[in-house]
């Protein structure tokens, strides 16, 4: 079973990084990817965009691996009322 919420968010981080995705995982820090504060916010646009969600501003803070990301994509999707 595919993790597209994960295999997505390795993706962008991979472009945006120019790292092989297969070297990013839910574990990696945004330290150990080099990703300063100007990254993880043009990460947070690219995922805001490709999830059609918003991310709080005081949420960026509280994210310090892909794995917080994908469960905070997951937590927001699920505030989204239905359609």
């Amino acid at each position: 079973m595919t993790d597209e919420v994960l295999e997505t968010v390795i993706a962008l981080i991979a472009e945006q990084k120019a790292l092989p995705a297969a070297s990013i995982s839910g574990a990696s820090t945004f330290d150990e990817l080099n990703m300063d504060s100007l990254d993880r916010i043009s990460l947070s646009f690219e995922v805001e965009e490709r999830f059609h969600i918003s991310i709080p501003d005081d949420a960026l803070n509280s994210l310090r691996t892909v794995a917080d990301v994908v469960a905070g994509v997951r937590q927001l999707q699920g505030k989204k009322s239905p359609a």
